[in-house]
């Protein structure tokens, strides 16, 4: 495999960057993870807007290089993958030795890219089954301590969430905020279906602001689905007529079950996930 790092592609084995990038001392550095369908990065604006929004908070708004999609191809057609996993790093770069940042920024850029399967309509899935889900202690960072629409390298928070799966068959964990509102899944958003409306936690709680949640809401207004955002606790999951995560890999995958109690996916999950399936056959249409 050859990732691309600062404008070159190298060899996986010799990709690297400095002990003093402040993205390894510090987790001072923005990340997404894309999807890419047919050669083509699924969502790309919404991904680069997202990105883009991160190096403003982090005070670090010119260092998303213009260049940034071609690389992402450079590294795809080096690796002749169509369909892949892509991950992009923008860190703050190398800076001396203290916590406070310097204004001028030389960032370290880095692409990584890796095969998964077809997507779409004639794809396939990359989980195995629906999600199991355990409702961990772990609270959601609040936002007026940590912008929840910042996804940075400092990823603890999601760390100590998934460290309480351990020791348990769960895929994934439900984190709750401070009052106990459900937020979401360390790597994903939470839908559940109560009555015929599809619901989803606000965004005005502590709440990644999901490319893939976007998507689905955006397919649930052309499916005429009801939608309600909104604060919810794990009871009312538990109690849903259906229940679904997404994030950019997994897509749509159904919940199975929450701390043990059976809820599964549905007609709403299939309409959603079915739509999402053809949004994404657009890629492979556009070749």
């Amino acid at each position: 495999m050859q990732y691309h790092v600062n404008g070159q592609l190298v060899d996986a084995s010799e990709a690297t960057i400095s002990v003093e990038d402040r993205g390894f001392l510090y987790g001072d550095a923005a990340f997404e993870t894309c999807r890419a369908y047919g050669g083509e990065v699924f969502e790309w604006d919404g991904h680069l807007t997202r990105l883009r929004g991160t190096c403003e908070t982090l005070g670090m708004g010119d260092a998303v290089p213009d260049d940034l999609h071609e690389r992402i191809e450079a590294a795809l057609d080096a690796n002749d993958l169509a369909d892949a996993y892509v991950r992009l790093s923008v860190t703050r770069g190398v800076q001396p030795g203290k916590l406070t940042p310097a204004e001028d920024v030389d960032p370290s850029v880095v692409i990584i890219v890796k095969p998964l399967p077809r997507g779409g309509v004639d794809g396939e899935k990359v989980w195995d089954a629906p999600a199991d889900v355990r409702t961990v202690d772990h609270r959601r960072i609040p936002e007026v301590s940590m912008p929840a629409d910042a996804k940075t390298h400092n990823y603890l928070d999601g760390i100590l969430a998934r460290l309480e799966l351990r020791g348990t068959d769960a895929d994934e964990c439900l984190v709750r905020d401070v009052d106990g509102a459900v937020a979401e899944g360390a790597t994903s958003n939470v839908f559940f279906v109560d009555d015929g409306t599809l619901k989803t936690p606000s965004l005005a709680g502590p709440i990644l602001p999901g490319v893939t949640r976007a998507v689905v809401l955006d397919l649930a207004g052309d499916l005429g689905i009801p939608v309600e955002t909104g604060a919810y606790d794990p009871e009312a999951v538990r109690r849903a007529d259906e229940a679904f995560l997404t994030n950019t890999t997994w897509e749509v995958r159904p919940v199975a079950v929450l701390d043990g109690v059976a809820i599964g996916g549905g007609p709403i999950t299939d309409r959603l996930a079915a739509a999402f399936d053809r949004r994404v056959e657009a890629c492979y249409d556009a070749q």
